[in-house]
């Protein structure tokens, strides 16, 4: 055996058998079936990029080898269509060869589409030659191949199977017309029958020759012109570190193709039924929603990625980085695939938590973990708690729903507590480590305990949460507006909203509407119609600056009634004379009064009917720091307090 080395994107060295040239004759020929394992990802080519390039270099070739009388062009030789990797995995003297198609399944596909598509076209017209040859390329045509998937000569990933039937096969059952296969069956054979017809391109122009000229060149490109670089691994050689090395063409793959690749390779070594496998594990990580790419940070990345990441982080118990996932999946989960039972129970419980992670939208939001979905995972954006979060809702960790919403809770007023006193979370993710880890060390029943007494516990100031007397000394004073995000102002305000509807039962149990805006009930541009007579000195004027961004100041509105209030005086008296908004004459308390629903607007409204002062801000600021710290209880002070102590002791 000949072998050629190449350095893996992992600093290592694969061994590969010497790559071979070769055309769809040379692959298609003869009585072969290549199999795309059902853990191979599914069909993912298009029109834009890969279907249309693909044929306009087709056209290409076999233009070029249309001669007429004053052509003086070098017909072009081939297209080269890339490296495609096999390996053998049953051969037969007076069968089929059967291979798995370990790297290029998307050209393939596409090829084999492409072939009968043109074929046919070729039929259809009469072109009984090159239907012929076509056909030789696409089918085990012998009758004991009839009905089984043998009889192609190529069969696709599991979840491209019916399509790929539908297309190749048309007196089988109706096509899914949305599936990728299916357009791409469509696209070729549209552009086969425009070009051999001799109809004009886009641009008006008509093929060179005639239609049986046109014919015959497309099938001599399609059957030998179009080459591939063919690398057959025989059994020493390593098929998953060569899949890795190859993962640089095409669309790119995802760790999650990998990590599958790897999963059901493992799988087969041992005897389970990956077929099961795929369709009980596997398959819905294949859909739209698990591939589709999101927002993480600066990354942008798939979800499927990301809940992987994730995963790992709250099994292994450690920082898990993204460009990492793979490897540490693989050195987590091999010792689990030894034997067929552990590997299964071990991808069970991987489906259990990625159908919890699938649904986490649909938790209700009067739920401890509903609550901390919207409060922490998305308001405050700290998706850095996500494997904290995972741990507690698993099914596969048994928690009660008393200790969930004990260490839920915990969390999310540490998390919002940080968040309103502008605290550093530059921690975050070691913490999460290191909460993980208590987490594991104790029995389920204590695991909400656990994390509120861990919390507490906590001294350094990338750490601590902060109790109620920091809060209550330190939020009233801040700049909030400007310093923390909208959203999570919003969110914050909106929780306080609902506090105060609960106090009693004559208030309507109604959801806070979403979409509302940040309002100054005094403005931040107060010069204009707030200020006193006499005007404020520069000191004071720069005092109040400060204090109309603090919490007492900021309420919530819809954004036409946030537009009309502007910078508009408190009283009707005052703003005599005004139009601005379309409300003339109407002040601020006016506005609020008429078109507010809230019970945080109505209080304003109902208690202040003279004046909104620098005072009213300072109180209220008080006030809905009180809110707050009965919506998130903070830590616990006598632990708190034991730990300070002891840090103290040991600086000496």
């Amino acid at each position: 055996m000949t072998l050629c080395s190449r350095t893996t994107p992992h600093g290592r060295t694969a061994d590969m058998v010497k790559p071979d040239k070769a055309s769809a004759k040379d692959l298609f020929d003869s009585k072969v079936h290549y199999e795309i394992p059902p853990y191979q990802r599914p069909y993912v080519w298009n029109e834009e990029e890969q279907w249309a390039p693909l044929w306009d270099d087709i056209v290409r070739v076999a233009e070029s080898h249309i001669r007429t009388d004053d052509d003086k062009r070098t017909p072009t030789a081939s297209h080269f269509l890339g490296a495609v990797v096999f390996e053998l995995t049953e051969a037969r003297a007076a069968g089929i060869d059967h291979y798995d198609v370990i790297d290029g399944q998307q050209r393939l596909t596409t090829l084999q589409i492409l072939l009968d598509a043109a074929e046919q076209v070729m039929a259809e017209r009469a072109l009984e030659d090159e239907s012929e040859v076509l056909s030789d390329l696409i089918l085990n045509s012998q009758p004991r191949y009839k009905g089984t998937p043998e009889r192609f000569k190529l069969w696709p990933s599991r979840a491209d199977r019916s399509a790929f039937e539908s297309a190749m096969d048309p007196t089988g059952a109706p096509a899914d017309t949305s599936h990728q296969i299916v357009k791409a069956h469509r696209f070729f054979v549209a552009e086969v029958e425009r070009w051999v017809s001799g109809a004009p391109d886009e641009m008006g122009e008509l093929p060179p020759g005639d239609e049986a000229m046109r014919a015959a060149e497309l099938c001599e490109t399609l059957s030998r012109r179009l080459m591939f670089i063919t690398i057959d691994l025989s059994e020493e050689d390593d098929s998953q570190l060569i899949f890795e090395t190859l993962n640089d063409r095409g669309t790119p793959l995802l760790k999650a193709d990998l990590i599958k690749n790897w999963v059901f390779r493992e799988g087969k070594k041992i005897g389970a039924d990956v077929d099961y496998w795929a369709s009980n594990v596997w398959d819905d990580f294949d859909t739209e929603w698990w591939r589709a790419e999101i927002a993480q940070g600066r990354l942008v990345r798939s979800r499927v990625d990301i809940f992987l990441q994730y995963w790992l982080t709250m099994r292994t118990l450690d920082e898990v980085k993204s460009d990492l996932v793979f490897r540490l999946f693989t050195d987590y989960a091999s010792s689990r695939m030894k034997d067929v039972d552990s590997a299964e129970s071990f991808l069970r419980e991987l489906r259990a938590d990625a159908d919890t992670y699938r649904n986490l939208a649909a938790l209700e939001a009067a739920t401890a973990a509903g609550r901390f979905r919207i409060q922490v995972i998305e308001a405050m954006e700290l998706a850095a708690t996500m494997p904290v979060f995972l741990w507690f809702i698993s099914e596969n960790h048994g928690i009660p729903d008393q200790q969930v919403a004990l260490g839920l809770e915990a969390l999310s007023s540490w998390a919002i507590r940080r968040t309103l006193l502008r605290l550093t979370s530059k921690d975050v993710n070691r913490l999460m480590i290191a909460i993980l880890k208590e987490l594991a060390a104790v029995d389920p029943a204590e695991s909400g305990q656990t994390l509120h007494r861990y919390l507490s516990a906590q001294t350094a100031d990338s750490r601590f949460w902060p109790s109620d007397e920091e809060l209550a000394e330190m939020l009233p004073t801040l700049k909030i507006y400007g310093q923390i995000k909208q959203s999570r102002l919003r969110a914050v305000l909106g929780e306080i909203e609902h506090h105060r509807r609960s106090l009693t039962p004559m208030h309507e149990s109604v959801p806070v509407p979403s979409g509302l805006s940040i309002e100054h009930v005094m403005p931040q541009e107060w010069r204009s119609n707030w200020d006193s007579d006499p005007k404020l000195d520069q000191e004071a004027a720069q005092k109040r600056d400060h204090r109309v961004n603090r919490l007492g100041n900021l309420t919530l509105t819809t954004q036409s009634l946030n537009s009309s209030l502007s910078n508009r005086p408190w009283t009707d008296a005052a703003a005599e004379g005004m139009s601005q908004g379309g409300q003339a004459g109407r002040g601020k308390r006016a506005l609020l009064q008429s078109f507010s629903l809230l019970v945080l607007n109505k209080e304003i409204v109902d208690d202040h009917a003279a004046e909104w002062t620098e005072d009213d801000i300072v109180a209220r600021s008080k006030a809905l720091t009180d809110d707050i710290i009965a919506i998130w209880p903070g830590p616990d002070t006598a632990i708190q307090a034991q730990e300070y102590e002891r840090a103290r002791a040991e600086k000496g």
